[in-house]
């Protein structure tokens, strides 16, 4: 009988629990027992309420962040902005940097002029000590194209570069380097405008400079960078057969005069005085042999870099330790300076500009073997820009070419009625070239540049008369290369393409760009 009851106990727990209320309810005279809820329970009920508590104050925060607190503005990039200035004369020179900490590249230039054409800034060329006309340099932003600020800084220009590291003690992050012809070495902020150091150059009036200046190692070790300029010099440091290039080695460091010292390719020096000559029997580089200097540029190599050597005969890149040659592209006129990007993903290759008028050929190589990875006819006029590349998202580059593809296998050379067309290229697409645009206006430089991280690319134009020519419009321009696919033309360089002209261009616009490591 106890069994069952037991039993049934454990089959109905809830009518057993309320027999036994009903049992002490029923017995007054026993003894009063009080039913105290488990610690269990009151556990639960604490952490229930601390559970909304902290969603209450959770979204608190959230509204408050979201509702309450304003959010930084970002500034409104327009797509395309242009600023002219008249009576005047354009350098062939464009830079990029945050000059305004807005988050978004701005354009550094130059140009000469009797004065500043700006209003709000009122330093003419007699306040810097220079004859009217000078050369002014100006930063403009980057989203609209506003004037941040602009400056003279020398008579005639011969040399700039910007984006020069300075020391932490001379209170700019960066600076120009600007060397006047003639006048000495000048360092500019780059953000305010104003003057860090001047030093007076070396250079005298027969000086011919054939590279512009160049960011090298801390040559005499005191922490600082140094700049590298190639020049050659009339009746100095002069081989029995034709001159060599030399090295000016200038300190950028404020506060003292520039050291500097001359030195062969081939790494014999010439003396502090650049007077001395070199024997027959001097140490010479392997590219001595092949023409007259035209760029020297440092290239990715595979341990350190590599230095890339481009002579009126030949382009030879040469082992940046040894000095030796790793490959030489042979019977080359590469009359512009050439230009790096990414063929394959992650892998460094180099476009080569062979030739000239009808006859010039847009070659792709690959840097570390020579190798050509795609090559195309694309006549160009004289004054085309060179060509430039963005690197993307996938690890490959976009190029851009000047040039005239309808005139391909034409006989004309030189048609001046047919402006400046610009083209893209990417490896993804090497059948397809997209037309972007149709310049008439006399371009003297321009750049591709990623204005904002991971956002839009976009390509500065530079247009009006050069130096030395007469007076006249100049022009900066920024044109957003996303906002120009949809209404260009796609040229396709083979026939019987896969794709139809719209769904390159759907390829193109969904192209993202990245900034350079």
């Amino acid at each position: 009988m106890t069994d069952s009851k037991d039993l049934e106990a454990e089959i109905h727990p809830l009518k057993n629990e309320n027999r036994k209320v009903q049992e002490h309810l029923g017995n007054p005279a026993g003894k009063e027992t009080s039913v105290k809820p488990p610690p269990q329970s009151r556990l639960s009920r604490c952490r229930t309420v601390a559970f909304f508590l902290s969603l209450f104050v959770c979204l608190f925060v959230v509204f408050v962040v979201s509702f309450i607190i304003p959010c930084p503005d970002r500034p409104a990039s327009q797509g395309v902005w242009r600023i002219d200035y008249k009576a005047a004369v354009a350098y062939d020179f464009l830079a990029t940097e945050d000059v305004n900490k807005d988050r978004i590249q701005d354009v550094l230039f130059l140009y000469k002029n009797t004065n500043s054409s700006r209003s709000n800034f009122s330093l003419s060329c007699a306040d810097e000590g220079f004859s009217s006309p000078c050369t002014f340099v100006a930063a403009v932003s980057g989203a609209n194209g506003t004037v941040l600020w602009e400056r003279p800084v020398a008579q005639n220009r011969a040399l700039v570069e910007c984006g020069v590291p300075q020391p932490g003690g001379s209170g700019a992050s960066s600076a120009c380097i600007i060397l006047g012809r003639p006048g000495p070495f000048i360092a500019v902020d780059s953000v305010t405008g104003e003057t860090l150091w001047s030093h007076p150059s070396s250079f005298g009036g027969n000086v011919s400079v054939l590279s512009p200046l160049l960011q090298v190692p801390d040559i005499d070790a005191d922490g600082v960078p140094d700049l590298l300029v190639i020049t050659q010099e009339e009746n100095q440091c002069r081989c029995p057969l034709r001159p060599h290039p030399l090295r000016y080695v200038a300190s950028a460091a404020p506060g003292r005069p520039p050291s500097w010292a001359c030195w062969h390719l081939g790494g014999s020096r010439c003396g502090a005085s650049g007077s001395r000559c070199c024997s027959r029997d001097s140490k010479s580089s392997p590219a001595d042999s092949s023409g007259a200097v035209r760029y020297l540029m440092n290239v990715p190599g595979k341990v350190g870099e590599d230095l890339l050597l481009v002579s009126s005969e030949a382009c030879v890149l040469l082992d940046g330790q040894e000095l030796v040659p790793r490959w030489t592209l042979g019977a080359a006129q590469v009359l512009r300076k050439p230009i790096l990007g990414y063929y394959k993903p992650d892998t460094p290759a180099m476009v080569i500009e062979n030739g000239t008028g009808s006859e010039r050929q847009i070659l792709l190589l690959d840097l570390s073997s020579g190798a050509v990875l795609w090559s195309q006819a694309l006549p160009g006029l004289s004054r085309d820009p060179r060509s430039a590349s963005l690197p993307t998202a996938d690890h490959r580059s976009a190029f851009f070419f000047w040039g005239l593809h309808a005139l391909a296998g034409a006989n004309q050379t030189e048609p001046g009625a047919a402006g400046h067309h610009l083209y893209m290229f990417h490896p993804t697409q090497p059948g397809v070239l997209l037309e972007l645009a149709n310049i008439s206006a006399p371009i003297v430089t321009f750049q591709v540049v990623l204005l904002e991280p991971s956002r839009h690319a976009a390509y500065i134009l530079l247009t009006g008369p050069a130096s030395p020519d007469p007076p006249g419009l100049v022009s900066v321009a920024k044109h957003k290369v996303r906002d120009l696919i949809p209404s260009s033309k796609v040229v396709h360089l083979a026939e019987g393409g896969p794709d139809s002209d719209q769904a390159v261009r759907d390829r193109f616009s969904r192209l993202r760009y990245r900034n350079e490591a």
